[in-house]
């Protein structure tokens, strides 16, 4: 679970390139390149009998089918893919489609069709020019037959996934998925695996980023190697979310800090334009809200999917105290990390659901009994803020539902 939640920079640099459809889409495309050109080295080992009884041209017209077919079928799954990071855009919330984007039977799919079109372009070149011999011909359409049943195979597969794809239901699934992934990941290995916060010393250095963004990742192997390698103590002033800028401290450091230290501790942190999910548990708790608030217009005025979404994020904060600690908790002695407080994670999830949905007594109804059911999860945790998230929520719905009867209804909750 805490896999890429503590993975070094340049595993995480990695991550985010092999999650690029065209990264996906070039290894499909060099291998299917490959498998059309290593016909032509494979002939000698094929009999002369086996290259009498496949005639001559029964390649040809087949790769000259996908060739053409491929295209058109490429473009058309494309089309259909930007469709759905389209209507997530525009149905559920922006900070979703990424998700989409990074879906990996998507990215197959795509690559598949794309390599295949190559694979027969090659393949008819290479036919052309006279490349192969009888025996290269027989590799040539035995390889050909393979990939039609990888093709037909992956289109079945294709059109039940695109059944689903980019839906409110299919997008709420998979933002709930990396949120929850999130929460186990912190609650596995609380701090980023790091010591708890302790007062920061006088005479500490600061050190500040480079750019002004969202901390997506940080690398606190790195930073508790270049903390041991140079006898210093690190203290992470901002997890990974915050938004920073050159003029606020990522970092704070006591002890003999040269410039070669405060430049590798620098690098530990990443920063982008946009948040990420993996080290950012809040996120994906203020992605299902957006997802609840977007419902919750008038324009979309869809109380169901609210509730489905409480669902989600009742089972993401109870990960936070549900996961038991991981052999990796506190490895690094060096490392000061700042803790995940519920009182954020809350405002981040709940406030903005009370308070688009104060005037649907359904979504309150339901609110109230999310509160009430993670107080009565973790009293010694959750209890306080709930029940003052629960207070606040019906204070705004009495302000606007104009139903005495709704009003009495959600005051009998237990919360």
């Amino acid at each position: 679970m805490t896999g890429e939640y503590l993975a070094g920079r340049g595993a995480y640099i990695l991550g985010l390139i092999t999650k690029r459809i065209w990264f996906r889409a070039s290894l499909f495309s060099v291998a299917a390149i490959l498998t059309a050109l290593v016909a032509g080295w494979v002939a000698p080992f094929i009999p002369y009998e086996l290259s009498l009884t496949v005639g001559g041209k029964a390649v040809d017209n087949i790769l000259t089918i996908l060739a053409s077919s491929m295209l058109a079928v490429t473009t058309f799954a494309l089309s259909a893919s930007v469709s759905a990071y389209g209507s997530a855009t525009s149905t559920v919330t922006p900070r979703a489609t990424q998700l989409l984007v990074d879906d990996r039977f998507t990215q197959n799919a795509l690559s598949t069709f794309v390599g295949t079109f190559l694979f027969s372009i090659v393949g008819i070149i290479a036919l052309t020019t006279g490349l192969y011999g009888a025996e290269g011909r027989v590799v040539l359409f035995f390889a050909t037959i393979v990939i039609v049943a990888v093709i037909a195979i992956t289109l079945l597969r294709w059109i039940q996934h695109l059944s689903s794809f980019g839906r409110v239901r299919d997008t709420i699934e998979r933002v709930e998925t990396v949120a929850r992934r999130a929460m186990q990941a912190w609650a596995e290995a609380p701090h980023l695996g790091a010591q708890p916060p302790v007062a920061i010393p006088t005479g500490s250095l600061s050190v500040y980023p480079a750019d002004t963004g969202y901390v997506s990742h940080i690398d606190v192997a790195g930073l508790a190697r270049i903390a041991e390698r140079y006898g210093l103590t690190v203290h992470i002033a901002e997890l990974p979310g915050a938004f920073v800028y050159p003029e606020r401290p990522v970092a704070h450091v006591s002890g003999a800090v040269d410039d070669k230290a405060r430049m590798a501790i620098k690098n530990t942190f990443s920063i982008l334009p946009d948040r990420q999910f993996d080290q950012d548990p809040r996120f994906g708790l203020i992605v299902l809200s957006e997802i609840a608030s977007r419902a919750l217009s008038p324009a979309v005025n869809d109380p169901g999917t609210a509730i489905r979404v409480l669902g989600a994020g009742h089972r993401t904060l109870a990960d936070f105290v549900d996961t038991k600690r991981g052999a990796k908790a506190g490895i690094h002695l060096r490392v000061h990390a700042p803790a995940l407080t519920i009182d954020d994670m809350f405002d981040d999830f709940f406030r903005p659901i009370a308070r688009d949905g104060a005037s649907v007594v359904e979504v309150q109804l339901r609110l109230c009994a999310t509160l009430s059911s993670l107080a009565a999860h973790a009293p010694a945790i959750f209890g306080k803020i709930a029940r003052r998230h629960a207070d606040a929520a019906k204070m705004r719905a009495d302000d606007v539902l104009s139903f005495e009867g709704d009003r009495a209804a959600l005051h009998m909750k237990d919360f």
